[in-house]
Parts: structure tokens; sequence; C-alpha cells
């Protein structure tokens, strides 16, 4: 391997009501709102991206929105489970936070290495909470709806449900530098780097799972972690010499990315860590603003009056809520 991945850097999925998608992931979940642009391959509908306070990678996930869309299926073929990273003992907390702004969650498992909780969005997307004793380090956004000592830390794990396990497992071994630190029954876990939290894919085999079909609350795509664009190219030119089929590097102006279909079908990106959610507004003031690329500026008018007005809960930035 040339290059191999540090684990999660996001998790894309595809909503409906953009309003109702940016209540529960902010006052739901209690994540802030990094960065309101639009789906650059179709600039009449927004993407909204949603992490930490500055957006790291591994803390990511974003939607593309669009108002009445049919709803999907959840199947063979996609990630179909998000699980994000929350404290030991907290999901006592999280079971009464979401019945208090109308959500229905249930802890689905316990053992004495993790508990989880799922959760589904608006849009019946699958959501998770794993709390672990293994120590999470990364820094919580403190909300005013999910106080620091439940909040989410970022992402945990994806699942990735597929027919044929084994041809995926063997990609993400071989072609992402990941390995396998736990089998149980039809589920393989994997890891990157350090194997902590936002570093980990499960691999479900299901010969009865239905085909997933990509539309409203199912997940689009997921994304890998990689420092730097000359470390991207370097991945990108083995992954074509063993045959796949990887777009060229794409500029996302917040970092650039490669897409390409893993065999069970799921559609992996490797994303860039830099430049980051700082680049075209302050650190206090993400999210605020529609932010566009360069070139799309040029249509500001028309894209302003083609996405649905929404309005921004002010926990998303606290101190210019003013």
């Amino acid at each position: 391997m040339t290059a191999t991945t540090e684990g999660l850097h996001h998790v894309t999925a595809i909503a409906g009501d953009p309003q109702k998608n940016i209540d529960f992931y902010i006052r739901g979940l209690g994540l802030r709102l990094v960065k309101k642009t639009v789906n650059f391959d179709d600039p009449g509908t927004y993407h909204l991206y949603y992490g930490d306070e500055s957006g790291r990678p591994g803390t990511l996930m974003t939607f593309f929105p669009w108002r009445g869309i049919q709803p999907g299926r959840i199947g063979a073929g996609q990630s179909t489970s998000t699980a994000f990273s929350v404290p030991a003992g907290s999901l006592g907390w999280w079971v009464d936070h979401f019945a208090s702004v109308g959500a229905e969650a249930r802890i689905t498992s316990t053992s004495s290495s993790e508990e989880r909780l799922l959760v589904r969005d608006p849009d019946g997307l699958q959501i998770e909470l794993v709390a672990t004793h293994q120590h999470d380090p990364r820094d919580p956004w403190d909300s005013a709806s999910v106080p620091a000592e439940y909040a989410i830390r970022g992402q945990h794990s994806s699942v990735l449900t597929v027919r044929d396990a084994e041809r995926t497992i063997a990609l993400m071994v071989n072609d992402l530098g990941m390995r396998i630190v736990e089998e149980e029954g039809n589920r393989t876990r994997l890891a990157a780097g350090d194997g902590m939290p936002g570093a980990l894919v499960d691999v479900h085999a299901s010969s009865l799972a239905p085909t997933g079909l990509s539309a409203g609350g199912t997940v689009h795509h997921i994304a890998f972690r990689v420092p730097d664009q000359a470390t991207q190219q370097l991945w990108r030119d083995e992954l074509a010499s063993k045959g796949h089929r990887v777009t060229e590097i794409l500029d996302r102006q917040y970092f650039t990315s490669i897409y390409f279909r893993e065999p069970g079908g799921v559609l992996f990106e490797i994303a860039t860590d830099t430049p980051g959610f700082a680049i075209d507004e302050p650190l206090l003031e993400l999210g605020r603003s529609l932010k566009l690329p360069p070139w799309l500026e040029p249509s500001r008018e028309q894209i302003e009056r083609a996405v649905i007005p929404v309005q921004l809960p002010e926990e998303n930035n606290p101190e210019v809520a003013a």
C-alpha cells in the first residue's frame, strides 16, 4: 500500500425538508452546522455539513436535502447505519432528550464493550449512538441542546451491508490499509489507524437484505480520510492500477475528493483533511451564510432563488446570535 486511511472523514446522506433536517441535527443530535452550501453537481439544492465546532474530519455528517424526494430503501449495497461516539453511561440521558424533541429512541444492545442506541431522523435514516469505556479524546461541540458531558464526540463507525462480504473486506484490507479486529457471526469489524472511535467500519454480510434504493433516508456515500492532495493522488494512481474505476480528483472547496464503488456496491470517497471549513467564513460564524465556490458565484442570485429558505437555530452561533 502506498497510502492508508486514518479513518472516516464524513458520511453523506439524502434528506427531504432541509428545515426539518437542520432542526434535528442541531437540536436533536447537538451537532453544529459548519457549512451551508449547495450540491456542486445540482446547485438548486443545499449541501449541509454538520460536525464539531470547526467541522474536523471524523466528526462530519452531511446531507443533500431534496424537498419532496421519495423515501429510499435501506438495504444491500449501502452504508445502512451511521454511528456516533458518546460518553459511557450517557444513553439514558439521550433517550429522555430524544423524547423531548419528539424522536423515538431505544437502546438496542448492551455488552461489556459497548452500548448502542438507535434513533431515526425525520427521513427515517438510521442513526446510532455508541457508548463505550474506550476513551474518546475528541472535544465535543458544547451546544445549548446537548451539554458537553453527554455530547457526541464524532463519528464512531459505519455499517456496510453487502451480499459478498469477502470481496468487500479484501478491498478494505488490501486497498484501504484497514485491518480486521473482530469477527462475530455475519459481522466483521475493521479498523484504521489507531482503531479509536471514528476509525471503525462494520461489514454486515446478508443474503436476505433487500437491494438498497438510494433516495430519502439513505446514505449516499461514506468518505475516508487522507491528509493531503499529494497523498490522495498516490492513492488514486494505485487504485486505478488495480482496476478500480476511480474518478479524477474533484474540488469540493473544503477538501478534494475521489470516488469509486467497492465490490458490494457501496460508494466510497477518499477526502483530504485540508483545507477545512474556515477558509471562507470565520469560525464563530460557520454555517450562517450560504457559501458558494468561486465557479458558482456568478450564479448566486439564481441559486438563492432556487434553494428553500431555512432558519438556523441560535445555538449554532451563540456568540453572534444577537
